[in-house]
């Protein structure tokens, strides 16, 4: 939400009372949807219970609670005169710990990456890629029993196969840095795709998704995705019976491009990573009753495990304690730290700008022209 107490100030009055009425006849249809899934829910929850997909937290066991954390990432790019300067930070941070904890965990629990590059179009596409790989191999060192990471696990292979079609041959710093860390990003990846350790969980909670695993199945309507709908169908402490990742064409790696030595590395990790994507599974827990239903993707060695199943539920549960955050605890408090990055870059090019004006021995107003930002891009 927007805390601008003026947010039409500079539209033209006219534009501003179309947008209004256009507004006025969108909320009615959105009304008529709303309307539409009330009346069907109750059919809707029956189709669950015929085919046995609805779970109870209370059937899986009750484990202790677990130790938890999560990790995302950001990054900016302020597009400027005559060079670009570029950020990126990845950071995992710890869940409310059990009272029993006593492990200790190494700093530093982030990473950065801060340089300038050369105007080109693909910046964001690697910068993209090295902030992700950094997510994961602090997500992979962390000593927990829940790891969580914030988004899909199958957008990692999405950005670096962008990535790895761009920065082969590319005059970007950050290319030349993420074809150096390939293989220490896609082992982490490959570790939390298999989640192979019984002492330690990893799952993904994406925020936003389209997939209808389970919608698919039982025929539900295709203009509402899985999420939105058991949302409003599950009780409070209810799951979905785990089911594998809806797949849309086939996986693959593309590590044709990479010079000889790093492909040679890299190889069979590639083949590893589009074998463990074929075994995710996916499903929907609603800790409470104010709180959406979360989708979880894990791995089939975590899902098919009743004990680490129950983990996760744990854990889950845990760390959704109160109603002013709709997400695990974690999750909110590492998005909330990494959004901070893109405010902060033109305070990183106001410091570079003022190291530079004193020691340029020229025109200072050439330096103000070259380092002036024309335009920001930032993602997560």
């Amino acid at each position: 939400m927007s805390n601008d107490p003026t947010p039409f100030a500079d539209l033209p009055a006219a534009l501003v009372e179309e947008v209004l009425e256009q507004t006025a006849e969108v909320g009615n249809r959105l009304l008529a949807t709303f309307s539409g899934i009330r009346g069907q829910r109750k059919m809707l929850r029956e189709k669950l219970d015929e085919h046995e997909l609805i779970l109870t937290e209370h059937s899986l066991g009750a484990p202790p609670i677990p130790t938890t954390c999560a990790t995302d990432g950001s990054y900016a790019i302020e597009r400027l005169l005559t060079i670009d300067l570029v950020a990126a930070a990845a950071v995992i941070v710890e869940g409310l710990t059990p009272p029993s904890e006593t492990r200790h965990w190494e700093e530093p629990r982030h990473t950065t990456y801060v340089e300038t590059e050369v105007h080109h179009a693909e910046t964001a596409t690697v910068l993209r890629a090295v902030m992700v790989g950094n997510e994961l191999c602090l997500a992979q060192q962390a000593p927990h029993d829940l790891v969580m990471i914030d988004g899909s696990f199958t957008l990692p292979i999405i950005y670096f196969n962008q990535a790895l079609n761009t920065a082969p041959g590319s005059a970007l710093k950050c290319a030349e840095g993420f074809l150096k860390n390939s293989k220490a990003y896609l082992d982490a990846y490959n570790t939390l795709l298999r989640s192979e350790r019984s002492d330690r969980q990893f799952i993904a909670l994406p925020k936003y998704s389209t997939r209808r695993e389970i919608g698919q199945r039982l025929g539900w309507p295709e203009n509402h995705d899985d999420r939105g709908l058991l949302t409003l169908i599950l009780k409070p402490g209810e799951l979905t019976k785990p089911l594998p990742l809806e797949r849309h064409g086939q996986w693959h790696l593309n590590i044709d491009h990479l010079p000889s030595d790093i492909k040679q590395a890299v190889a069979p990790l590639a083949d590893d990573i589009v074998d463990a994507l074929e075994q995710v599974y996916v499903f929907y827990y609603k800790p409470h009753d104010w709180l959406p239903a979360l989708r979880v993707e894990t791995a089939a060695s975590v899902a098919r495990n009743p004990h680490r199943l129950a983990t996760v539920i744990q854990g889950l549960r845990s760390q959704c304690a109160t109603p002013a955050m709709l997400e695990p605890y974690p999750i909110y408090l590492a998005d909330r730290t990494v959004k901070s990055l893109a405010r902060a870059v033109p305070a990183f090019r106001q410091v570079a700008t003022q190291r530079v004006s004193e020691k340029y021995d020229g025109d200072i107003g050439e330096v103000f022209f070259a380092m002036h930002g024309y335009r920001s891009e930032s993602g997560a």
